[in-house]
C-alpha cells in the first residue's frame, strides 16, 4: 500500500480510504467486520464514516456505521492500526438544534460519535455539509476547541465552494485556530467540472488533502453496466440508470475497458488509477460489498497508468463530463 499525506498536517494516509455508507444498509454488520478486517490486512490505514450513515427515509441520521466501527475496533486490537475519520452536520433528530454547524451541534454531536466508535479521540473530524446560516467563526472556534481538548486530532470538511473553503482557511490563519487540512467532494471520470474549475487548484496551492467520494459513479465506472442489458441486482442500480445512463458516459466507459484490458486490470481499478494520478487527490473514499470486491479495490494503489493512457481517460471524460 502507498501512503500520501493529508493536505497540511503530518499525518499519512493510504491511498485508498474505506467508506462506510453501506453498512447497515446493503451490508450486515458481520459483513462489515469482514471488511474492516481484510482492510487493514491489505494495509489501509483511513475507515470514513459518518454519524448519520446510514441516512433514513425521514432524513435523520441512523448511527448504525459508527456503531459497527465501533464493536469492530472493541472487539480487535486494532485501534492503533486505523485513522478514523468520521462527519458532523447532518440531522440527528427532529429539533432544531440536531443539525448544522453551530458550536452546539458539534460539542453534542462529537460526544455521540465517540460514544458510538467507543474510542477517546476521532483522528479526523469533519464538518459534513456547508450551512452558511452559521457563522464561519463559530464553526472553527467550536472545531479548534475539540482539538484543544484532545477530543479531535485534525479537522477537515465536506462539500464546501471554493471560496467558503478559502474563507474558512483564512479565519483560521488569522486566529491561530486548528485550520481543515481535507475536504471531500464528488469526484469521479464522469464528474469533473465542480472539482476541477476551482477547488483543485485551491487545494493544491494551500495544502488541503482532497478525498474523492462517489469516486466510481455508483458503481457505474465498475463496468458491470451495459447499455441494453438487465440491470445487475444491485441497490443502487435503479439510482445509476437514472443518473449515469446517457451516450456520453457510455462512451468514456468504453475507453476505460479499453484501457483495463490493455493492463490486464479491471474498470474499478483503472477508474481509481486515474484519480489517483489527479492533482491534490490523496486517498479516494471507496465503499466495498464484500471481502473479494474490496481486494479489487485496493489494487488499484499500485496501478500507475502511463501518460497515454492517462491522455485517453483525461480527453473523453473532458468531453463527457456532467
Amino acid at each position: 500500500m502507498n501512503f500520501r499525506r493529508l493536505g497540511h498536517s503530518g499525518l499519512k494516509v493510504s491511498t485508498i480510504a474505506l467508506g462506510t455508507a453501506q453498512c447497515d444498509w446493503w451490508v450486515d454488520e458481520a459483513t462489515s467486520h469482514r471488511l474492516f478486517d481484510a482492510y487493514v490486512d491489505a494495509g489501509g490505514n483511513l475507515i470514513d464514516t459518518a454519524d448519520v450513515y446510514p441516512v433514513l427515509g425521514d432524513g435523520v441520521g441512523g448511527r448504525a456505521s459508527e456503531e459497527f466501527v465501533g464493536r469492530w475496533l472493541k472487539t480487535t486490537a486494532k485501534r492503533h492500526d486505523v485513522l478514523l475519520a468520521t462527519k458532523v452536520s447532518g440531522r440527528m433528530g427532529p429539533g432544531p438544534n440536531e443539525e448544522g454547524l453551530s458550536w452546539r451541534h458539534i460539542t453534542k454531536a462529537v460526544e455521540g460519535s465517540l460514544r458510538r466508535l467507543q474510542v477517546d479521540c476521532i483522528d479526523l473530524y469533519q464538518a459534513h455539509d456547508d450551512y452558511d446560516d452559521v457563522p464561519v467563526e463559530e464553526t472553527l472556534r467550536a472545531f479548534d476547541n475539540l482539538v484543544q481538548r484532545g477530543l479531535v486530532r485534525y479537522t477537515g470538511c465536506s462539500n464546501f465552494k471554493a471560496w467558503r473553503l478559502m474563507k474558512s482557511l483564512g479565519i483560521s490563519e488569522h486566529c491561530g485556530w486548528s485550520s481543515y487540512v481535507s475536504i471531500q467532494e464528488r469526484y469521479n471520470l464522469l464528474e469533473r467540472v465542480r472539482v476541477e474549475a476551482e477547488l483543485q487548484s485551491l487545494c493544491a496551492a494551500e495544502g488541503v488533502g482532497l478525498l474523492p467520494y462517489n469516486p466510481l459513479a455508483k458503481g457505474f465506472l465498475c463496468g458491470q453496466y451495459y447499455p441494453d442489458a438487465k440491470l445487475p441486482g444491485s441497490p443502487r442500480a435503479e439510482g445509476v440508470r437514472s443518473v449515469y445512463f446517457n451516450e456520453r458516459n457510455w462512451r468514456t466507459l468504453e475507453v476505460v475497458r479499453g484501457v483495463a484490458q490493455e493492463y490486464g486490470k479491471t474498470c474499478t481499478q483503472v477508474s481509481l488509477a486515474w484519480l489517483l494520478s489527479r492533482p491534490a487527490v490523496i486517498a479516494p473514499v471507496v465503499g466495498a460489498s464484500t471481502v473479494e470486491q474490496l481486494l479489487e479495490i485496493m489494487g488499484a494503489a499500485q496501478l500507475q497508468l502511463s501518460q497515454h493512457a492517462l491522455c485517453q481517460l483525461n480527453e473523453i471524460s473532458n468531453a463527457s463530463t456532467i
